[in-house]
């Protein structure tokens, strides 16, 4: 893990995982993305996990890593919180979750397998969680299993059967879920765009919305809105953004991802 800590951090403070892409790397994804000046300025931790695959991919396909305290990927991330907690002044009530591609479909899994850890996430141009499941894939595969059906957005389920199967992950757990934030663009050739609204479905049923309203041209031209439930785009439980000509991946919109995390 990488970490960035702001040299006049106030504590404890608000914890944020910044998870990169395939092909990418902890060290990349910082200078990519734009959280590490925010978090001087909000006051807020960052963790930039490496994947160890020689793809730079993350394991989101084996039962270990889509399984509570069940080891690959996920565990070793939610590891990585409990030692920045510990070692660095981190809120465990204020732990917050983003990621592009590969880092998008970890984010999910994490929001499935740990919400005791994760408050809030925000999944670029990403998959359901356990969509990229692959039957006999180990923890320690290299690189980790990859799921042609899922990719190309063939993957379909009910709301309720990918709700079922996010419950799966830690049986018994009745604490509060995740809230969400998706992004997809319907060009997108890697991840295709049908695992969008696989993605709202799976989230709509997790937290339990039935509800949705949309507006377009938000937060910008091309863009369409969804939220779910009761709130506005920074409170509402689950928020979807579909970028109409937009392919694989949606830039990241790192102050609207720090709006819905609640960091002021």
């Amino acid at each position: 893990m990488y970490v960035y800590v702001p040299s006049n951090l106030k504590k404890p403070a608000p914890i944020v995982v910044a998870v990169h892409h395939c092909q990418g790397s902890a060290q990349g994804y910082s200078g990519e993305t734009k959280y590490q000046p925010l978090a001087s300025s909000k006051n807020f931790i960052v963790i930039y996990p490496n994947s160890k695959s020689s793809g730079g991919c993350f394991d989101v396909a084996s039962t270990a890593t889509l399984t509570h305290n069940g080891g690959g990927d996920s565990q070793t991330i939610a590891n990585m919180v409990k030692y920045a907690v510990q070692n660095y002044g981190g809120d465990a009530d204020r732990v917050f979750v983003t990621g592009s591609s590969s880092g998008a479909m970890m984010t999910q899994v994490l929001a499935g397998a740990y919400p005791d850890v994760f408050k809030a996430a925000s999944a670029y141009s990403g998959v359901p969680a356990g969509c990229f499941f692959v039957s006999g894939a180990g923890a320690t595969t290299d690189p980790p299993g990859w799921n042609n059906a899922c990719a190309n957005g063939q993957s379909t389920k009910t709301a309720a059967q990918w709700g079922d199967m996010v419950r799966g992950y830690y049986p018994n757990y009745n604490g509060t879920r995740t809230r969400m934030l998706i992004w997809h663009g319907t060009a997108d050739n890697t991840l295709r765009y049908p695992n969008y609204q696989e993605s709202l479905k799976e989230w709509s049923n997790v937290l339990g919305l039935t509800t949705s309203k949309t507006a377009s041209n938000t937060p910008q031209s091309g863009y369409t809105q969804t939220i779910y439930g009761d709130g506005d785009s920074n409170t509402a439980k689950l928020v979807g953004y579909s970028g109409q000509g937009v392919g694989h991946t949606v830039p990241v919109h790192e102050s609207m991802d720090i709006a819905f995390f609640g960091i002021s």
